[in-house]
């Protein structure tokens, strides 16, 4: 069977640009998941994963196609939170996974090489695993203040990005965890030009124009 990696290689393309990388819930108690897609997107998110550990594979594979329909119009990416058979199932652009979830062998087993792949990582010993992995395009450098959507795990601080920064050399990377627009100044700081949020954009008056501003603060 023959296989194209053009979807591959667009995939790669767009992660090299991407520098606004957004994580939401399916949104239920609010009911507004396509249009705040919608308008994250046209605010200038480059990626958007969907993470609801609150829902069940149907529900949460519902909310993933209604993420991937959204996506495609924008020309974006989309991605999958540590379930395989899900991002297999919707067809997903990225598929990222923490340090207890799936090996990059077996991810790449399910998913093939076309898939865009991100990791986790908390410590400095992870960044270095995380760049000796061949199978891997990404990673993300984190938590670096303690936030509510990762109970219980200790913040990193500004060390590990700014190790990232001096070590991942071509290999993209994104801060994580409590960033926001007063904080970003910091981030990039330490020489990290991509970072993911989750509350400054998902719980923003405005998505679009909250999206804008963090994505204008980003370097080109």
């Amino acid at each position: 069977m023959g296989h194209t990696n053009e979807p591959g290689t667009r995939r790669r393309a767009a992660l090299q640009d991407a520098r606004l990388y957004v994580c939401v819930t399916a949104r239920r108690e609010r009911g507004d998941l396509r249009e705040f897609l919608h308008a994250a997107y046209e605010g200038g998110v480059d990626i958007i994963q969907l993470r609801d550990k609150s829902l069940e594979a149907a529900a949460e594979i519902q909310a993933i196609e209604v993420l991937a329909e959204v996506a495609r119009e924008h020309g974006k990416l989309f991605a999958v939170n540590d379930r395989a058979d899900v991002a297999l199932l919707t067809g997903a652009d990225v598929f990222h996974v923490g340090q207890g979830d799936l090996s990059t062998e077996q991810a790449r087993t399910v998913l093939g090489p076309d898939v865009v792949l991100g990791r986790s990582c908390h410590s400095t010993a992870q960044v270095d695993a995380a760049l000796a992995d061949p199978g891997l395009d990404y990673f993300c450098t984190g938590p670096v203040w303690e936030t509510p959507t990762k109970p219980g795990r200790a913040a990193v601080g500004l060390e590990l990005p700014r190790y990232a920064a001096e070590h991942a050399g071509a290999t993209p990377f994104y801060a994580i965890g409590g960033i926001d627009a007063a904080r970003l100044p910091e981030v990039l700081g330490t020489g990290a030009s991509r970072i993911v949020v989750v509350r400054a954009v998902t719980e923003a008056d405005d998505v679009a124009a909250a999206a804008r501003a963090l994505r204008t603060a980003l370097p080109a």
